[in-house]
This record gives structure tokens, sequence and C-alpha cells, in this order.
């Protein structure tokens, strides 16, 4: 999970920014800060040093102190961040409970991750240990029939449009017993579904 100082502090200069009516580059141009690692500290994907973050202060009008304090009532700024996935496409993976594409991989700093996975294991020896996630996570059955087996519960059957929302630190497995299926599973944070 990512911190949140680096998010608050750049949707503090973001905010700060966007009221003086300065562009990224401008801001680039009065401070020496690269362009690149403005717009990253903005998305909250970078911290700053000292020496930067005091040439920001400057260039916004602003003291340290203030910056802080404008942290603290700094509501998420929409990014307009997007990607698109078409049908059949994404990064292709490998997964225990079957063949597998990532939409969205291009994004960085995810606050979710989201695969189709096309699920072929009918048993649980099939498939093997079960999976585990670092957090929180959603699975819809797109189509076809599986059964989601987890160690706290009974094995739960579910049909095209039915789904689970579950902690995946307890363990999962999607099974398709009944013959090919196809789900989407979307985990908490980061995610590259290698392991």
């Amino acid at each position: 999970m990512r911190p949140q100082g680096p998010d608050r502090t750049g949707a503090a200069i973001r905010k700060l920014r966007l009221a003086k009516g300065l562009t990224l580059a401008e801001l680039s141009a009065q401070t020496g800060v690269p362009l690149s690692t403005l717009s990253r500290v903005e998305l909250g994907q970078n911290a700053l040093n000292y020496d930067k973050l005091i040439r920001l202060c400057r260039a916004l009008d602003v003291d340290l102190q203030n910056l802080v304090a404008k942290q603290a009532d700094t509501a998420v700024v929409a990014s307009g961040r997007r990607a698109v996935t078409r049908a059949g496409e994404g990064e292709p993976i490998a997964l225990a409970s079957g063949a597998g594409r990532r939409a969205g991989a291009d994004l960085l700093a995810k606050a979710l991750s989201p695969v189709v996975i096309e699920v072929t294991s009918p048993t649980l020896d099939a498939h093997g240990p079960l999976l585990h996630l670092d957090g929180e996570a959603y699975a819809m059955v797109l189509a076809g029939e599986v059964v989601f087996h987890n160690h706290l519960y009974a094995p739960l059957a579910l049909g095209t449009g039915d789904s689970v929302y579950f902690d995946g630190r307890s363990g999962y497995a999607l099974l398709a017993p009944k013959g090919p299926a196809r789900v989407l599973l979307v985990a908490a944070g980061e995610r590259d579904f290698s392991a």
C-alpha cells in the first residue's frame, strides 16, 4: 500500500499551482524542478527533497508551515488518468486458475488491479495451493460457472453475473468444474498477479 504523505503533498501543490493559474511547465521553469518530477509529485508517485520543496514554496508564495496546513485540508484531486483495454487485449499473465489478461497495466500506483481470467482449473488438485492477495478483492463471473474456494468458508458456486467480495489474505481459488469460465478479478492496490 502506498504512503499517504506524497499523495497529500502533491495534491496540496497542485491546488496551490492551479490557484495561481500556473501550468506544470511554468512552475517547472520558475523552480528548476523538472516537469516530469512535478507531474509525479502531483500524482502522489514521488516525494520531494527539502531543497525542491523550498523552491516550490517560494514559487507558490507559501511557507512550508502553510503548505503542511494545506495538505491537511486537501481533498482528493482527480488526476484524469485512464487506460483503455479492448476486448481480448491486455497484458497476458498465467495464474493457477487459468490464463488471464491484466487491464490498465500501463498505469502506475493504481488503487485497483483488474484482471480477466479464463478459468480452466477443474479441481483444487489441478489448481494447486490457495492464492493470496495483500488486501480485499472482488470477483465477478462474466461467463460460465465457477466454484470459489476459501479456507474460511464452504465452497461457493457462482454463475454468470454472480460475484463475491472477499479478503484475499485468507486465500482463494477459482475453479471451473463444468468447463471454462471467464471471471473479472479486481484486487486492491498495485498487483502483478505473478505470485
